[in-house]
């Protein structure tokens, strides 16, 4: 949770690139970010994988207006519209982009490549076609911001009544990075994304921080059976708000373009 997905990454500066806002350059460069390579594979009138700058520009092309995330879970498939078998390769993947404006998404496969000690990360895009629908379970930016608020109130109630929610070196460790990572940049989301997509993903990344420090700290004071079952019971529902939370503010470029904002 704590990761930025790599379907986040695309949208945000795919939606930027699609706007203007970027270069192709500067676009493609943040969404590779630390992987060596990513390619687009089943791009209608393309015979063979392409890179990403032709893939976005071909997109364009295609009448693409914008992408939104999906995050899909067992049991959610949250962002999806279909049909199964896209749905099927994106709950593989744990996460997809949908086209808007196109019958398109994209689905990563992640790929290890190179000598022992010198191994890099490859990244191929899957272009296949999808039901133009509305996604599923994406709430507003606003109904994903006071679930989130909510969301981690009570989960920190829970988590510190069974003392795992904060304590310990892992847990210091955990905080540390994640204060590092938020001043290295502010900007978490791509330029024209509004302000309250950028608090609700904040936000959401902080929701996942509580997550993480929670399993990595492994049953911490829950010793019982019944203990561990109620942390367990109260991080499922925290997850599932944080995942929505994340995708209502990747998406929130296309819904303002939907609604005539910008």
């Amino acid at each position: 949770m704590l990761s930025e997905p790599r379907s986040g990454r695309l949208a945000a500066w795919g939606n930027a690139l699609l706007a203007g806002l970027v270069s192709p350059d500067d676009a493609v460069l943040t969404i590779v970010g630390e992987d060596a390579v990513h390619r687009v594979e089943g791009l209608p009138g393309e015979s063979g994988p392409v890179g990403l700058t032709l893939a976005l520009g071909r997109l364009r092309a295609l009448g693409v207006k914008g992408l939104r995330v999906a995050l899909p879970a067992p049991g959610h498939p949250l962002g999806l519209s279909g049909p199964p078998d896209f749905n099927a390769r994106a709950l593989d993947a744990e996460e997809a982009v949908v086209c808007h404006g196109v019958a398109l998404g994209l689905v990563p496969e992640v790929y290890e490549a190179g000598p022992e000690g010198d191994v890099h990360v490859e990244v191929v895009w899957h272009c296949l076609a999808v039901r133009e629908a509305p996604p599923a379970d994406v709430p507003s930016l606003g109904e994903a911001e006071r679930e989130l608020a909510e969301a981690l109130r009570e989960a920190t109630e829970v988590l510190s009544r069974l003392d795992v929610a904060g304590s310990g070196p892992v847990a210091e460790a955990a905080v540390d990075a994640y204060r590092a990572r938020a001043e290295r940049g502010r900007e978490v989301l791509a330029p024209g994304y509004p302000p309250r997509a950028v608090r609700v993903l904040e936000l959401a990344q902080r929701v996942g921080l509580l997550i993480s420090v929670a399993y990595e700290n492994g049953h911490g004071g829950a010793v019982s059976a019944s203990e561990i079952s109620a942390r367990a019971l109260a991080l499922r529902p925290v997850e599932r708000t944080a995942r929505r939370a994340q995708v209502a503010a990747y998406n929130a470029f296309v819904e303002e373009r939907e609604r005539g904002v910008r």
